[in-house]
This record gives C-alpha cells, sequence and structure tokens, in this order.
C-alpha cells in the first residue's frame, strides 16, 4: 500500500496518509495567546489540513491533547467544545505533558478518515 507524505522535512512531514487514514499533529502557530486561543490555532490548522484532503473533523477518528499545565484544561476544553461537531467527537485523551518549546500551552496529534 501507498504511503503518502505530505510535505516531508529531514526530520517530519506535515502529514502522512495511508489506507485512507491520515496522521497529523499541530502546535499553536501563535504562542502569544492562552491556552484557549492556542488550542483554537491548532484546531482552525487541522480543518486546513483535513479540507485539503478532502475531509473534515467530522471524520476525525482519535484525537490526543497535550497539556503544558493540567490548570489550563478548562481554557482548551472551551476552544475544543466550540469547535467539536456534537454527535462527531472522536475518541479523545488529554495528558499532561512537558512540551519541545515552552511557549506551547497545547499540542493536538489526531488521526482521521480520509
Amino acid at each position: 500500500m501507498t504511503i503518502q507524505r505530505i510535505n516531508p522535512e529531514a526530520r517530519w512531514s506535515d502529514a502522512v496518509i495511508h489506507n485512507q487514514t491520515l496522521y497529523y499533529t499541530g502546535v499553536p502557530e501563535n504562542t502569544d495567546g492562552d491556552a484557549r486561543a492556542q488550542t483554537a490555532d491548532i484546531l482552525a490548522q487541522i480543518d486546513d489540513m483535513l479540507q485539503a484532503q478532502g475531509s473534515d473533523k467530522t471524520r476525525i477518528l482519535d484525537a490526543t491533547l497535550f497539556l503544558a499545565d493540567r490548570a489550563d484544561f478548562a481554557q482548551m476544553n472551551e476552544a475544543w467544545d466550540a469547535w467539536v461537531v456534537a454527535g462527531h467527537a472522536p475518541v479523545r485523551c488529554t495528558v499532561e505533558a512537558k512540551l519541545m518549546k515552552p511557549q506551547y500551552k497545547v499540542e493536538i496529534k489526531i488521526i482521521a478518515a480520509v
């Protein structure tokens, strides 16, 4: 089966598609905002990536959200809850983790059908 790498670089690809399944991880482009703003930023990136591949957020199968500080859980959920489509929520888990850039409050990894 074919593996399609979207914008591959030496260390990572923006996304990978295999067997009609897209794998994507997003980090905030604007790190000035709080966890709500950073989450909304990443979710907009996810929308763009899915749309570019002929899919949308209703086809997300699994989401893992990484928070640098558990105190930001409510803010992150505000952005998530405003974005997710009722009746189409994916399997989801949230993990508190020390992220690689101190200005990141959130990182989101998804798996979606395309």
